[in-house]
């Protein structure tokens, strides 16, 4: 079980109107849960959503969607993925 305390989660995937969050400790993923998506805050119903949550007994007993982690993110991801598109091809890959 995880510890009470709070976590960075980000929204993993929304399915079947449920959202499966990851919660992160100190840049690890550390745990998973699964929520209504209903209870998401609204601006963070969508994937890759970064919020701040407090675990109490083990269960999510409140959010705070965090737009500028969420924006900082996805620049960070879309950057990875330039420098990664501009490699020059290995000589084993020609």
């Amino acid at each position: 079980m995880t510890a009470d305390g709070t976590y960075t989660a980000v929204v993993d995937r929304l399915e079947d109107g449920l959202a499966v969050l990851l919660l992160e400790a100190d840049g690890e993923t550390v745990a998973e849960r699964v929520l209504d998506r209903e209870r998401l805050p609204e601006t963070a119903r969508h994937v890759d959503a970064v919020l701040t949550v407090e675990l109490v007994d083990g269960d999510v007993e409140a959010m705070d969607y965090e737009p500028t982690a969420t924006e900082e993110r996805a620049e960070d991801a879309q950057s990875r993925f330039d420098r990664l598109s501009r490699r020059p091809p290995r000589d084993d890959e020609e």
